[in-house]
Parts: structure tokens; sequence; C-alpha cells
């Protein structure tokens, strides 16, 4: 009885270590697209911007703020080279390490091979560290007071990732060295975790463009100016927030462009219906090479950019668009209306535009939910003597409301989230106050204004009211259909 309780404890070592692995090396993935921990700025006249990743790969972003010391001679560009040089080693380095963490995922014989992958990588950091060590040592050699040296913190935090790859490495080597199971004869991996390494790429996209940006939402705490920094001095709490809601003026037009935002998605919502009607009608037709032309020319719109779909619509309704002209040249009617800069109707312009361009894409998913229904529904409904309307309605249909309730659960937990492209380039003086929706509010406010720590605060709000309608939405799903969308 404990021997196997021996070789279970040993085994829950062994694992523990594993874990213990990847962590570190997870740890040092994300630390590589952190500014605050790049440890390539040697001197403070490198943007406190700059990560490790960019540093590695664009030596322009290195060298923007140091252009005029480079021109006086004041420092050497070989050594920002060398810096990048030096973070390409690095990065390489980190990469290398991290294959190895996926390949201890694998049976012994894999993981065995995968050791040499965070060894070479961990000689390859030591590199980087050395080369960016070098390059500091020369801007303190310069000793120039324009360009002062800075040792960062992020230097010693990846010499410790490097020093805890190795030890943990080690460790691992010398675990499974002295383990007496056989090697399988050839490396193989579980499923479950083939599955989990082809979804973290876009676990680490998600991570990195989603939930990273997330530390810019201290601007909304600081008196904040582009340029400047955050610092005591301007640190200023909650008093963004207070004149969000007390303000009149700003009150006043939050609850414009919630109007216009709540209005836009509201229509989305009430037609969201369309594109399930024309997938079902789209399949009815008998003939495969029409429907597949029909669906190709309604999917193509969606890759057309809304720059694109505004110079189409600039083509077609513009003073001198084909609409004038026709009227002009064909009716002979005089016509010499600009309909874009029009103000009127223009939640159902875009809710048009958004419908001509979307349309077709969305009808993907109910095309090939309806490719999926059971052929023997069907025959069952036309032996009982339905026709083809009555086999859409009692067959079809039914079987794409779990779909089409999921989109539409999703959409009402997006209302306020819809985007600022598109009203961004139909947006004029003349229609400014109707096409105004949230996303492109916080850009002007932001961009446009310089005001980033209100455009902010107006940010995190929204994002905290579409989490709980998200959550609102799941509970919803989870009454009526007794299954959850998150």
């Amino acid at each position: 009885m404990s021997k196997p309780k021996s070789k279970e404890t040993k085994d829950e070592q062994d694992s523990l270590w594993y874990r213990i692995h990847r962590i570190i090396v997870l740890i040092a993935c994300a630390a590589v697209f952190y500014p605050g921990f790049n440890p390539g700025r040697i001197t403070t006249s490198i943007s406190r911007n700059v990560s490790l990743f960019t540093a590695s790969v664009s030596y322009s972003a290195i060298v923007d703020q140091l252009q005029r010391a480079l021109i006086r001679g004041w420092v050497q560009k070989s050594t920002f080279i060398q810096v990048m040089l030096s973070s390409d080693l690095l990065l390489i380095g980190v990469i290398l390490a991290a294959v190895g963490a996926c390949m201890s995922f694998g049976n012994r014989r894999m993981r065995k091979r995968g050791f040499i992958f965070p060894l070479i990588g961990s000689l390859l950091m030591f590199g980087g560290l050395g080369g960016i060590f070098g390059a500091y040592d020369q801007i303190v050699q310069a000793a120039s007071a324009k360009v002062p040296a800075y040792f960062p913190m992020g230097f010693w935090l990846f010499a410790a990732f490097t020093v805890m790859i190795i030890l943990s490495t080690g460790i691992l080597m010398a675990r499974e060295k002295r383990s007496k199971l056989p090697l399988e004869p050839k490396m193989e991996m579980k499923d479950k975790y083939q599955l989990f390494l082809l979804f973290l790429p876009v676990l680490a996209l998600t991570f990195i463009f989603s939930y990273l940006p997330l530390w810019g939402w201290r601007y909304a705490f600081f008196d904040y100016k582009a340029g400047g920094e955050l610092t005591s001095a301007n640190f200023v709490g909650l008093k963004w927030f207070t004149i969000l809601f007390q303000n009149a003026t700003t009150r006043a037009d939050v609850l414009r462009v919630l109007k216009n935002t709540l209005g836009m998605s509201g229509l989305g919502i009430l037609t969201s219906w369309v594109p399930l009607a024309f997938a079902v009608l789209l399949t009815q037709v008998d003939s495969k090479r029409f429907r597949r032309v029909v669906q190709t020319f309604t999917t193509i719109p969606n890759f057309l950019g809304w720059v694109i779909v505004y110079a189409i619509a600039l083509a077609i309704f513009s003073t001198d668009g084909f609409i004038n002209n026709f009227m002009n040249n064909i009716m002979h009617v005089a016509a010499n209306t600009n309909y874009l800069m029009s103000g009127s109707h223009v939640w159902l312009k875009m809710l048009l535009w958004g419908m001509w361009k979307g349309v077709g894409w969305s009808a993907i998913i109910y095309i090939s939910s309806i490719s999926g229904i059971d052929p023997s529904l069907y025959e069952a409904a036309e032996i009982d003597g339905a026709n083809r309307f009555q086999k859409i309605w009692n067959v079809t249909i039914p079987q794409l409301m779990p779909t089409f309730c999921v989109l539409l659960l999703m959409s009402i937990a997006n209302i306020l989230s819809n985007g600022l492209d598109q009203y961004l380039v139909f947006s004029n003086p003349v229609n400014s106050k109707s096409i105004e929706v949230l996303d492109l509010y916080v850009y002007n406010l932001g961009i446009s204004n310089g005001q980033i720590p209100m455009s902010t605060a107006i940010g995190m709000f929204k994002s905290v009211v579409s989490v709980v309608l998200l959550f609102g939405a799941n509970a919803v799903s989870k009454k009526l259909r007794g299954t959850s969308i998150i």
C-alpha cells in the first residue's frame, strides 16, 4: 500500500515542478510586452512606452527621442543597434523557453527532447542581458548630461527569469534522469494538451490586445496631459467620474451619445432576424451556382473597410455622384443634392449601410447550421404532407433558434459597443449630433480634444456596463433556454 502512495507523491511533485517551470516561462512571455519591464531602456531618453518586444523589432522606436543626440555625437548609433540586437537575443531566448514549456505537456520522450530549448534559450537570454549591460556601460562612459544613463529594473527581472528557467530546467532534467520509467518509442501528446496549445496563441493575443491595455485605465485617476507623466502630484482620484455625473454639460453630452448608441444598436437588434431570413431563403434556391454567386457577392462587402464603403457611397450619393448625374443627364431633371451631408434619418442610413456590409457574412453561421440539420426531419415532415413553407416554419426555423438566441443575447450584451469606424467616416458637421455614438465620443474626446482622463473614465464606465449586460444576458439565457452562453 505504501509503494503506490510513494509513486503518487512523486508524480505530484514532478507535476508541481513542471507547473512552476511553465508559470515562470508564462510570466516571462507576458513581461516581453510590458514597457515597464523593458531591460533595454538604458537611458531615460528612450521612451517609457517601448517594450522589449518593440525594442527587438523596431530600431526607430528606440532612438525616436535620440535623433538630436545622435546627430551631435553625444552617443553612438552602434550603442542602440547593440540594444536592439541584444533585445532580439532575449526575445528568441524567451520564445525557445516557451517552446520547451509547450513540449513539457507531452510524454517522457517529448519532455526530455524539450529540455534543450530552455537551456539554449537561457544562454541566449544571458547573452542578450550581457549585450544590454555593455550598451549601458557605453552610455555611462559617454557621460553626457543630455543622454543620462539609466539602469532599468527590467534588467534584474529578466536576469531572475533566466536564472529561474535554468534552475527549474535543471531540476526537471535531474528528476527525469532518476526516473526508471521506460521511454516511449515516439514523441506524443494527449489530445487535450494539443487543443490547448492550438488555442494558446489566441489566448495570448487576447491577453495582449484585450487585457494588457486595461493598464491604461489608470489615466482616469490622474490629471494627465498628453506627453506628461503620472505622478502623485497630478493624482485626482475620482474627480473625472464625479464630473461625468455631476457636470451638466458633460452629462448632457453623454446622454445624447447614449441615445444615439442605444438607438442604432436597438435598430440592429430589431433587424437581427434579417441574416437568418436571408440564409433560409438562399438555401431554398435549387441552383447551386446561383446560390454561390449570391453568397459570394453578399459576403465580399464584409471585407471592405469602412473607408472604402464611404468612397462607394461618395461615388453614388455625392453632388457629383451617380444619382445626381443620372437625374441630370438621363431624366433631364435638375438635381444637385448631396445626400451624404443630410442630417435626416441618420440612424436608418447607418443601419442600411451596416446591413449591406454585414448581412452576407452574418448569414454564413445560419447557412452552416442549416446544412447540419438532420435530413430525416425534412423527410418526416414531407411524409406528413408538409409543403416547402411548412417545412421551413416547423423544421428549419426551430432548429436555428438556439443559434439565433445566442447571437441575439450577445448583441444585447454588446449594445454599448457598436464601434466607431462606420460613424467616424460618415460623420460631418451636419449629422455629427445624431451620428456620434459612445465609442466615437470617447475617440473625439480623447484624441481630438486631448481630454484623455475623461475619455478613459467614460470608456471604463462603458466597459463595466457592458460586462453587467453580458452577465445579465447570460442569466436570461440560462433561465429561458437552460444553457449558458459564457
